[in-house]
């Protein structure tokens, strides 16, 4: 029986890829969950697992690090949030990368190729090729930090993965910062200027000294009796304001 590892400081994201993994290889054996990665590697060392499915930013030990500490045979499939840490050196047939939050479909595509490389002893020489090509990428990757794909928010007690694409338009409020979607409103504490570093400025404006909207989600503006700008968002009733420091970024509108 194949078995496998995942590693994971997200256990709400570790259960949701164990459960995933279940509905599409029933067979696999899931030997353990690690929060983090020295707990990670520990679990490796001691169970010599098949597979090994590693998110990248961990404390203690990076995916990276672990994998790189592996004596043994377990395959690596590294998960990440971020596409900048080896989009071009995992789309290959052995060590495979996954994007959160994980579709079916893309690791349907993963397990069968994890299945070739287990029947294909040549392919650990391509598992050796691809840590390469991750070591490389990763320097600059910490130099020059990916945008943000998703972020971690909090709505009453429950905390959950949300894509910024389906973000509306965040708010600074006190001590936290909503994050409006079209189904709900929910908290993080990211400050307003560190969220406007980390996401895409093709996509993401900053308008206010306190908000930053999606355009993707932008439905128009509109200029009271007093000149004063405000934009609105695709099915919200409530107007945004923008400040005279950001106006010139809607000349064209």
């Amino acid at each position: 029986m194949t078995t496998a590892l995942i590693a994971d400081d997200e256990p709400h994201l570790a259960q949701a890829l164990q459960a995933q993994l279940r509905t599409l290889w029933p067979e696999l054996q899931i030997v353990a969950l690690a929060r983090n990665g020295l707990e990670a590697a520990e679990r490796i060392a001691a169970l010599k697992p098949d597979l090994a499915f590693l998110d990248i930013q961990m404390p203690g030990l990076t995916g990276l690090e672990v994998a790189q500490g592996i004596e043994g045979g377990s395959r690596v499939v590294f998960v990440t949030a971020y596409d900048e840490y080896a989009v071009q050196a995992f789309e290959q047939e052995a060590v495979d990368y996954v994007l959160k939050p994980v579709k079916a479909e893309r690791l349907q595509r993963t397990l069968e190729r994890l299945r070739r490389a287990l029947a294909e002893p040549q392919a650990a020489a391509e598992d050796s090729h691809l840590l390469a090509a991750l070591q490389r990428l990763l320097p600059a990757a910490a130099a020059a930090p990916g945008r943000l794909r998703w972020v971690r928010a909090s709505r009453g007690e429950l905390t959950q993965q949300v894509a910024v694409d389906e973000v509306l338009y965040f708010h600074a409020d006190d001590k936290y910062t909503c994050v409006q979607t079209a189904a709900a409103e929910y908290l993080i504490r990211t400050p307003i200027a560190e969220l406007a570093a980390q996401l895409d400025p093709a996509q993401f404006w900053q308008v206010h000294r306190s908000t930053i909207v999606n355009l993707a989600h932008l439905e128009g503006t509109r200029r009271d009796e007093a000149s004063r700008l405000f934009v609105r968002i695709k099915g919200r009733a409530t107007e945004l304001p923008v400040s005279r420091a950001y106006v010139h970024l809607f000349k064209a509108m």
